[in-house]
């Protein structure tokens, strides 16, 4: 099983290759794409060296999440405290982008450790904008309060037009996802999967691990949820998160999994029809081995009965 890493390997190779080549840079206008519809546009003149222009496309909101002028809510307070003053909020972004930074490298600490530290937190952006809300949630979790929202399902968006939901308690939080996919393919791949994700839960090197069920219907817990977010044609996934899920450097590993989830089931789903399909033309290439095989020896046994032929003489010509 493979874990999506939370750091953008783009973001992050640019950051470290600016801090080494401050003065004989260039001028960097890119832009990326990940998962989920994530779109990054960093920008760097070397008139400023120091100085980097980061925008940040999050994916389309359905209209059941929550949102304060097109960032989750929370996002803001986030990036201030993950960032502190290396990083300014501009306002309003740049066209087409829900959220544009401007990073001062200049002001990065002069301890080593420290500064990787918060170049690393720099490329995960996508964590600290996305994950705030669901951090607030599970925050509350470890304390053990409950806000207004306590017992209603939340939506949080994670991937463009499609949302999860969260619901809080104050000893527990239950994580419920739509499951959705658009091939057939998929579908059957994604069903077949969480089922087995599901049973492996119940192994007993997995006891500690949130509570893990899947439904092909919506759970009971969505009983408030508008219908139209409640269509899923790869079922229900619900986890039940408890506070000792949450305790101190557990809370962003948790805030992580969650998040990226779906993405995740949509790896292996992927994964595994890949390995089908080499599995399949490797069989393939096999029988037409087989078959060749087959075919050169029928055609030398075909000499060995047919062979040479022979005339039969007459009594005259014996003679």
């Amino acid at each position: 099983m493979i874990l999506l890493q939370s750091p953008s390997r783009f973001l992050l190779q640019i950051l470290h290759d600016r801090l080494l080549s401050q003065d004989k840079g260039v001028d960097i206008d890119c832009q990326t794409v990940e998962f989920d519809d994530v779109r990054y546009h960093i920008q760097v003149s070397m008139r400023n060296p120091k100085v980097l222009v980061l925008s940040v496309a999050l994916p389309l909101p359905p209209e059941e999440a929550v949102s304060f002028d097109g960032l989750p809510f929370g996002a803001i307070e986030a990036i201030k405290a993950a960032y502190g003053p290396v990083v300014q909020i501009l306002d309003p972004p740049k066209d087409g982008f829900d959220l544009t930074l401007k990073i001062n490298l200049a002001k990065l600490p002069s301890d080593e450790e420290q500064k990787n530290a918060i170049l690393l937190q720099i490329a995960s952006i996508r964590e600290v904008v996305l994950g705030a809300p669901l951090k607030i949630l599970l925050k509350n979790l470890s304390m053990k309060t409950v806000g207004p929202e306590a017992g209603q399902p939340v939506a949080l968006v994670h991937r463009p037009n499609e949302s999860f939901f969260v619901v809080p308690q104050a000893d527990k939080v239950t994580v419920v996802y739509p499951m959705r996919f658009l091939d057939s393919i998929d579908i059957v791949l994604a069903t077949s999967f969480l089922q087995e994700f599901v049973e492996a839960r119940r192994t007993a090197a997995l006891s500690n691990a949130p509570a893990c069920m899947w439904s092909q219907s919506p759970p009971p817990e969505l009983k408030d949820a508008p219908e139209s977010a409640l269509t899923a044609n790869a079922g229900f996934v619900t986890f039940v998160v408890n506070p000792r899920h949450v305790e101190g450097k557990k809370l962003d590993r948790t805030v992580w999994n969650l998040l990226t989830f779906h993405a995740y089931v949509s790896y292996h789903v992927k994964c595994s029809e890949g390995f089908m399909h080499t599995r399949m033309r490797r069989r393939v290439d096999t029988l037409i081995q087989a078959l060749d095989r087959a075919k050169s020896d029928a055609e030398k046994l075909k000499k060995m009965v047919t062979g040479p032929s022979f005339k039969k003489l007459s009594m005259k010509d014996r003679a």
